[in-house]
């Protein structure tokens, strides 16, 4: 199941404006790219560690009330725009879904702390051998 799909409407606004991009004569007349405002800060629709993740993921995007703002404006028409916006939120919702794996600190090896100090010597051995040659002949 899609993570917009748990969304409710009232956490997404959309708004369209004149945008920059393809769309020919119409771009200066036509309100086609899509403004997507999901807040962030009211939904109950997300977990609360979901919901961090996703502040940190949202970088820029964030606003000062705590909603994504979501910029789309690839398309010539409004509901390409739309769907684009509701896609990219879709995708950043997914990845701050994956919960990290918790990385445990580990001791290397006895045998591993060997290795590494038998191949310093030989490094340092042939270093020593690469040394000036004594005139004792």
């Amino acid at each position: 199941m899609s993570h917009i799909a748990r969304i409710p409407p009232a956490d997404l606004q959309f708004s369209f404006v004149r945008g920059a991009g393809p769309g020919g004569q119409n771009v200066n007349k036509v309100a086609t790219a899509a403004q997507l405002r999901f807040d962030l800060a009211g939904t109950r629709a997300l977990a609360a560690p979901v919901k961090a993740r996703l502040r940190s993921l949202a970088g820029q995007r964030l606003t000062a009330e705590g909603a994504i703002l979501i910029m789309a404006r690839n398309h010539r028409t409004q509901e390409g725009n739309r769907r684009e916006a509701l896609d990219r939120l879709e995708q950043l919702i997914a990845r701050a879904s994956i919960e990290p794996k918790l990385r445990r600190a580990t001791r290397p090896t006895r045998a591993s702390q060997q290795r590494r100090l038998e191949g310093k010597s030989r490094s340092q051995q042939t270093k020593r051998l690469r040394g000036r040659v004594s005139a004792d002949d």
